[in-house]
């Protein structure tokens, strides 16, 4: 199955719109393991066991794995995701942006390594530095577009010549003359919700993965009714959280916090899509 495949059978099988992001902080970890980094894997799994029926998509971000030294733990995760919750996507957050052998290096990582079934990439080097990566047929590429963080106005906003501003223009291109395998998605920040309608608009059919709920201060409900296309213009919303549903608590009822917080999100993004 492709990327695509297997996000839309998760979302519907889950009733979903929801993804829990995997950011291991050793020093958030509960009492018990804390600072702890050889507890990683337990931690993350022990949150996948929580969540695992109420998410579209878990997206680990590779730096927080690397800086403790534990990729062979990421491995080891994924794995278990696939074993566990095997309809449900993992998307590995890695932001990658180079061109040629480089490019094909990290596809390799990231698609053979890691098993990922999508990966989050810049497109600032154009056409040339996702060539590599579409030759993975089946895998999704998510495309920076329009970030929750303050300061991406100061590229992202910028107008063009042809009237675009850049993230406008990034749009235009991933939901047309670069998505010749139908595999690319777009993240749009939860914070910008005006920027979500603007993105859905010029991607109508594209999946976008949108950041930014919870503890950086996105609201839900805005996000999905931004975003939203109901009946036969429905295309998915991949909403992520993470901090708020990772460190719910931290005790030792750390994964039960985390599902009744995810449970609460899913309902939330739900009220807003409306009835199927």
């Amino acid at each position: 199955m492709t990327f695509s495949e297997i996000l839309r059978n998760a979302q519907a099988t889950n009733d979903s719109m929801l993804c829990v992001g995997l950011d291991p902080e050793p020093s958030k970890f509960p009492l018990a393991w804390t600072n702890n980094p050889a507890r990683t894997f337990d931690f993350c799994a022990a949150i996948v066991d929580a969540t695992k029926d109420l998410v579209c998509a878990f997206k680990p971000q590779i730096a927080y794995f690397a800086a403790m030294r534990a990729e062979a733990q990421l491995e080891r995760l994924v794995a278990y995701i696939r074993r566990v919750a095997p309809s449900v996507p993992v998307i590995l957050d890695a932001k990658r942006g180079d061109i040629g052998a480089t490019a094909e290096q990290y596809a390799r990582e990231a698609f053979e390594r890691y098993q990922a079934d999508a990966l989050t990439l810049s497109p600032l080097m154009g056409f040339d530095s996702l060539e590599p990566y579409l030759r993975w047929r089946d895998k999704g590429l998510i495309l920076l577009c329009r970030t929750s963080n303050p300061g991406g106005s100061e590229l992202q906003a910028q107008r063009l010549d042809n009237g675009d501003l850049l993230y406008e223009h990034i749009a235009r291109l991933a939901a047309g003359d670069w998505n010749r395998g139908g595999q690319l998605g777009l993240v749009v920040g939860a914070t910008f919700p005006g920027e979500i309608a603007r993105v859905r608009e010029l991607a109508p059919t594209l999946p976008l993965l949108i950041p930014g709920i919870g503890a950086q201060g996105g609201d839900a409900a805005a996000t999905v009714r931004a975003g939203w296309r109901g009946g036969d213009q429905s295309a998915p919303l991949i909403v992520s959280s993470s901090r708020a549903v990772l460190y719910a608590s931290a005790a030792a009822d750390f994964a039960v916090a985390a599902r009744g917080v995810a449970d609460v999100t899913r309902r939330q993004l739900n009220a807003a899509r409306g009835p199927n």
